[in-house]
């Protein structure tokens, strides 16, 4: 199925900037604590499943989108007449939309890291195979918890 096209962003005058900023810092946050969330499980993958996983990453590549889009709708208004204050803004904004970035491409390596040990990839294993990675300590067993 081929992929559907994504309609032309929509750019906003300088007015939508409260409106713009609280996407940006909401998407930040949300992120950060994403990525905190999805390393604690680096010691122990088992516990997620591919579902949760290919989530992650749907959610997040499409994140990637719009932060080009937030991107893009910086760089119109830096263009712009600007006072002070709002060239600061801009400036302070595009900022944090290149952290969100990275912190959202670290999610996605993350993701694609924690896929190797997850729950499916156990299970897909017969039982010498995964006796053997524990004794040979390729894979930790799971602890209570």
């Amino acid at each position: 199925m081929p992929k559907k096209e994504s309609p032309a962003p929509n750019f906003k005058p300088i007015s939508a900037l409260p409106l713009i900023r609280s996407m940006i810092v909401e998407q930040l946050r949300d992120n950060e604590i994403h990525y905190e969330t999805l390393g604690e499980a680096r010691e122990k993958p088992h516990v997620l499943d591919d579902e949760i996983l290919d989530r992650t990453v749907t959610v997040h590549e499409e994140q990637l989108e719009f932060l080009g889009i937030y991107a893009e709708q910086l760089n119109r208004w830096s263009r712009e007449r600007l006072s002070a204050e709002q060239a600061n803004e801009v400036k302070h904004l595009a900022e944090l939309n290149a952290r969100s970035r990275k912190v959202c491409e670290a999610i996605l390596a993350l993701a694609a890291e924690l896929k190797a040990g997850s729950i499916d990839r156990i299970l897909e294993k017969d039982d010498l195979e995964l006796g053997l990675e524990v004794l040979l300590g390729n894979l930790k067993p799971p602890r209570g918890g």
